[in-house]
């Protein structure tokens, strides 16, 4: 089996906010949250907890945004 990209979920103290997914990215979610119980032994329960850890995981691989938080005075290309 593929190694995801995601590990345990850390319990932490949320703070509330509240979204809207397209139908689409919901059901990915859900089936995310499968696979990740069965490759962990441990029960996502709710998908939405999943969320938190992919964002954080993004930013943190993100090249040009460690890049503009090392250095606030340049501005992130706006190329996209």
């Amino acid at each position: 089996m593929a190694k995801l990209k995601l590990g345990p979920i850390a319990d932490d103290r949320p703070v509330k906010l509240t979204i809207e997914l397209p139908a689409a990215v919901h059901r990915d979610l859900v089936a995310y949250a499968e696979v990740l119980g069965r490759e962990t032994g441990q029960a996502v329960g709710e998908p939405a907890k999943l969320i938190a850890p992919m964002v954080e995981r993004f930013m943190a691989t993100d090249r040009a945004f460690a890049k503009a938080r090392r250095n606030p005075q340049s501005p992130l290309d706006s190329k996209g």
